[in-house]
Parts: C-alpha cells; sequence; structure tokens
C-alpha cells in the first residue's frame, strides 16, 4: 500500500505541469511533426472576457520557427486528414512573435471545450529540422471569467463550484464530528456486536474526510496559481482509493460471511467476523480487481479527480464491475430475506440492503445520467452526487449498527445468521 501511494505521488509530480491550467513546458518541432501539431492542453471556456496568456522564454528562436498556437473547438481525427487539412481547421491561430501576449477568446453563449496545439514551419515539411534551432520554453495561462467579469478565474467550466462544494462538505464533517464523536467513541469503547462494522465504517468516513480536506487545499492552490497541490491531488485520490476497498471489503464479506454461514452450525466467536475461507476469497477477489482497476484509472487520467470522467477503458470496467458487485450482493440478500421469517431481521436486512445498493450503484447512474447534461456540468454532477450518495450510505449504516432496538435485538436472536455476535457473557453487560 506506501509503495502504491509512493508510486502515484511520483506519477502526478511527473504529468501535472501539463494538465494544470498554468501549463508550463516546452515547444519542441520533432513532436509537433510527429503528432501533426503537438497538443499542449485543454480548456473549456464560457462566457465574455475569457483569456489566454503567453510566456516565452526565447523569442527569435520562436520567430525563426515561425511558431504559432491553434486553438480547436473540435479537433478532427488527425489520421484521416493529411497535416495541412489538419492545421488548417483551427479556429484561432496565435503568433508566437513577442515575449508575453493576451488573446481574448472570441464570445460565446454557452461554455464550450477548446484544445490548444503548437506548430511550427516544421510541422508539415518533409524536410530535416535545423539542429541549430533550439526548443522554446514557454507558459501559457488559460482564464475564465469572474464573477465581476474580469478574465481571473483560473477554473475551467467544469469544475466551477468544486472549490465550495469542498468547503461546504468539510464543515458539514467538521460539525457532525463535534456532534456525534462522543457517542460513537462510546460505542467504540464499549465494545459490542457491531464493534469491528463500526471501526470498518468510521475508518472509511475518515478516508472520506481526508479526501475531502486534500481536495480544498489543491483547489485552494489552484484558484490562485492554476497548478495548485499536485501532491495534496494525488493524496485524495490516494485516500478515496483505501476508503472505496475498505467499503467494499466489509460489504463483500458481510453479505458472503451471512450466505455461507447459514449451513454451519458451529457457533462463532463473539465480536468476530463470521467468514469462511471461500467468503474470505471472494470479498479479496473483488478488493484486488477494483483497486487494480483504480490505479488503472489513475495513470489513464492523470489529472486530479476521485470521481474520472469515464471516457477510458479502466474507468469503464471499474463501473462494470460495481454493477456485477451490486448485482452479486442484490441476489445474496434476496435469498437472505425471502427465507428469513421474523419480521425484525427482514428490516434489518432491508435496511442494509439499502446501504450497499446505494453505495454500489450511485456512481454508475450518475455517469449515466450526467450523459444528457451539457460537457461542462457532468463531472459536477459525477463528483458532487457521488459523494452525497456514498455519504447518506455510511449514515444509513452507521443507524443500522448503533441501533439498540434493531441490530442489537437481531444480533441477540441469531448466532449463525450474523457476522458479528454476541456470547451470552457479553449479553450480560449491555
Amino acid at each position: 500500500m506506501y509503495a502504491l501511494m509512493v508510486s502515484l505521488i511520483v506519477y502526478s509530480q511527473c504529468v501535472s505541469l501539463a494538465n494544470g491550467k498554468t501549463v508550463l513546458g516546452v515547444f519542441k518541432s520533432d513532436a509537433a511533426r510527429e503528432n501533426k501539431g503537438q497538443y499542449i492542453t485543454r480548456f473549456l471556456f464560457h462566457g465574455q472576457n475569457a483569456l489566454i496568456v503567453y510566456k516565452l522564454d526565447d523569442v527569435p528562436m520562436a520567430k525563426q520557427k515561425e511558431a504559432k498556437l491553434l486553438l480547436f473547438q473540435a479537433p478532427k481525427g488527425a489520421d484521416n486528414l493529411s497535416c495541412l487539412e489538419n492545421l488548417s481547421g483551427a479556429q484561432l491561430s496565435i503568433t508566437l512573435s513577442t515575449e508575453e501576449h493576451n488573446q481574448t477568446i472570441p464570445s460565446q453563449p454557452f461554455p464550450l471545450m477548446w484544445h490548444v496545439m503548437y506548430a511550427d514551419r516544421y510541422t508539415c515539411q518533409e524536410g530535416s529540422i535545423d539542429e541549430t534551432e533550439k526548443d522554446v520554453r514557454f507558459e501559457i495561462n488559460l482564464f475564465n471569467p469572474d464573477a465581476a467579469g474580469n478574465p481571473l478565474d483560473h477554473f475551467s467550466a467544469e469544475e466551477a463550484g468544486l472549490h465550495s462544494f469542498y468547503f461546504l462538505l468539510i464543515l458539514a464533517y467538521f460539525v457532525a464530528a463535534c456532534i456525534y464523536m462522543r457517542p460513537l467513541w462510546q460505542a467504540l469503547h464499549k465494545g459490542g456486536p457491531m464493534h469491528t462494522v463500526l471501526k470498518v465504517l468510521s475508518s472509511a468516513l475518515l478516508l472520506q474526510s481526508v479526501s475531502a480536506l486534500f481536495n480544498y487545499i489543491h483547489l485552494a492552490r489552484y484558484s490562485r496559481d492554476g497548478i495548485g497541490a499536485p501532491l495534496m491531488g494525488s493524496l485524495a485520490e490516494f485516500c478515496d482509493m483505501v476508503s472505496q476497498i475498505q467499503m467494499l471489503y466489509m460489504l463483500m464479506s458481510l453479505c458472503m460471511g451471512w450466505t455461507l454461514s447459514r449451513s454451519r452450525k458451529s457457533q462463532p466467536k463473539p465480536l468476530q467476523w463470521d467468514t469462511s475461507p471461500a467468503s474470505t476469497a471472494l470479498a479479496l477477489g473483488a478488493v484486488a480487481t477494483q483497486g487494480a482497476l483504480l490505479v488503472w484509472e489513475q495513470f489513464e487520467d492523470t489529472e486530479h479527480h476521485s470521481y474520472h470522467a469515464h471516457h477510458g477503458t479502466a474507468s469503464l470496467l471499474l463501473i462494470a464491475l460495481r454493477i456485477a458487485l451490486a448485482l452479486v450482493l442484490a441476489s445474496v440478500l434476496y435469498q437472505i430475506i425471502t427465507a428469513e421469517r421474523s419480521t425484525l431481521k427482514r428490516d434489518f436486512f432491508m435496511n442494509f440492503a439499502k446501504g450497499c445498493f446505494l453505495w454500489f450503484l450511485c456512481h454508475p447512474v450518475l455517469v449515466l445520467l450526467s450523459m444528457v447534461f451539457s460537457v461542462h456540468q457532468r463531472e459536477k454532477i459525477i463528483t458532487i452526487g457521488a459523494i452525497l450518495c456514498q455519504s447518506i450510505s455510511v449514515v444509513i449504516l452507521y443507524r443500522l449498527f448503533l441501533s439498540r432496538s434493531l441490530y442489537w435485538e437481531v444480533s441477540s436472536l441469531s448466532s449463525v445468521t450474523l457476522p458479528l455476535t454476541m456470547s451470552r457473557g457479553h449479553r450480560n453487560r449491555y
């Protein structure tokens, strides 16, 4: 786990400059020729007075190369076009002839994605590149208008509002901690049938709150310089990944433990998971698969988002895995509920099923739902919706396992179908 965190941090530090809205890098003639234009970045501009600003270190070299920036609203497939046809499709061309230049983006009634590319006189020529001509270092700043209409906002249109959301989320976590920390600590200190579940839930919720804090720090820095704190973004993604894995292992091992233990007659040990080698193997297999897909997703989409755009293979496989796990849990819980005669136990399992399905299905459903909205709204819908739904799921599970009138009654009535039970000696304590 430590090695995974280090690799993610190192990787994000290596690629972060290519994806920030303050972009630092080098214009390379060979890269531009190889790809029919060197791709720099993309940005979703909106409204009036949107601005792109470039700064060059070597203006004479840029002039000698006849360097220029090309902005496309919807770049066509370069494989199907010649080099000249590809470059001629640019909606805006900026000649790199000064040390610094401000270029206003044409006014647009709704947010549009613009792609920035670099080209020079060697891009579409077949002759050799003059080796005496050096690469040119650059800095590009991209701005949207703020509330006053001034081009000072580093956030792309799809990211607008996330900074405020994470602030409110942290505030909500803080208020909830002030109210519920003491009774939760007392419940954990006492032990009881729900002790292990509460520890896993609490650690997963703590990781979620830490992830929100790191995201807020990253976005707060980003709002000032357009780069942010890539290390904080990587740590936020890492905490969210560990939280997802913890919840998956808990829910899978609980459900499979219930199912596989129904035929066993032996009394499980108190205050421990009611698991078997088969249920443990199933849970660990699901955890390993999800963990591998989450890591793959981070390397596929290097921008710092806990919930990605879902255009890559890893993201689509991750959605398919969550749907498959939800179907498995639905089958398991359906068998348990239909076979259970006690109304109290059925209510417990029904509430547990709600928490499980909300956790697993909220993300795929939000991805599907976001397709009917415009591009600049999709990321916010997925990110905000997934965080809120998973928070509600955790609240449902907390209420279920902390309830003295429900889980405690069920655990005292059944010592076989529940994974965490109380021995008679422990029952006398409460």
